[in-house]
């Protein structure tokens, strides 16, 4: 397309290898050179010799000079040959040096990169442990009801009532740090008892009755928790899914059922983040209108 060509890259092995042949080339060229001025050359002589009588009143140990001048250019030109197919051959030891410091500077790149990739690795692994302490340190705990859909509630309410799961509620949380956002704090009527409320909003000046913390952020909450040896999260859903990375369990209630309307939802718990370490199962009944699980998950 437009008329232009695609330049092909070449690499400098490449490179190196068409001047190794182009220089090749040349030699072979200059040595049949030779050998054509060699045949022609001693053909003048002999017949310079022994039909024009050039030169026959010289000669070396009976013999005409020219022989020895023939012999001295076939030696000549046998060192030549050798020089080009032995001393000096394609690619020859030059080459294979050049190759050998490549090769051997290209293993120690390769080694030197390894070497950074396992400290890395190592780096990453030992952050990954420190980090895993530091939240199983933590304990920090999702609290949380959902139906079969991971629906928790509508409008800042819940869908469903199960008294046992409001009790369930209260005696894990008591006495404990409670982390929520402002709706959730906001859909108590007052306070929950025997509990240090810590409410993540980003209203300024948000007022809150005498012993309830804000905060504007995760972070700055998990700061109030240190001294809590089970501090939960309660939610709402945006909460939740702030607190995740943080936590080390999770309780679950799972009310088996699928409600419409939900406007507000957990996140789905991953199984290779997520082990189940108990569960009890719970029937309907006179006091609860849907079929229910306490399940108990702890990060892998």
């Amino acid at each position: 397309m437009f008329g232009f060509k695609r330049r092909e890259k070449v690499d400098k092995d490449q490179l190196e290898l068409i001047k190794n042949a182009q220089s090749r080339i040349k030699q072979k060229k200059n040595l049949y050179y030779h050998f054509i001025i060699l045949i022609l050359g001693c053909s003048c002589l002999f017949v310079a010799n022994k039909f024009m009588g050039l030169g026959k009143q010289y000669t070396l140990l009976d013999k005409e000079w020219y022989v020895f001048a023939i012999t001295f250019w076939i030696v000549v030109f046998i060192y030549h040959v050798i020089n080009v197919y032995i001393l000096n051959p394609f690619l020859g030891k030059s080459w294979e040096e050049k190759q050998l410091q490549k090769l051997m500077a290209l293993q120690q790149k390769r080694i030197e990169k390894i070497k950074t990739n396992l400290i890395e690795k190592e780096t990453l692994m030992a952050k990954n442990d420190l980090e895993k302490d530091i939240i199983k340190k933590r304990n920090l705990t999702l609290i949380v009801a959902a139906d079969n859909n991971d629906a928790i509630g509508k409008n800042n309410t819940l869908i469903w009532h199960l008294s046992n799961d409001l009790k369930r509620f209260k005696a894990l949380t008591s006495g404990h740090h409670i982390i929520m956002g402002r709706k959730t704090f906001e859909s108590f009527p007052k306070p929950l008892p025997n509990r240090t409320h810590i409410v993540i909003t980003r209203q300024n000046n948000y007022q809150v009755p005498d012993g309830v913390i804000t905060v504007d952020s995760m972070d700055e909450a998990l700061k109030y928790i240190t001294n809590d040896d089970q501090p939960f999260i309660i939610g709402g859903g945006e909460i939740y899914k702030l607190a995740m990375p943080y936590a080390y369990k999770i309780e679950l209630t799972r009310v088996n059922h699928s409600f419409d309307g939900a406007d507000t939802f957990f996140i789905p718990i991953d199984g290779k983040t997520w082990k189940e370490v108990s569960k009890s199962s719970h029937s309907k009944d006179d006091l609860h209108d849907y079929d229910y699980d306490f399940i108990s998950y702890v990060r892998i």
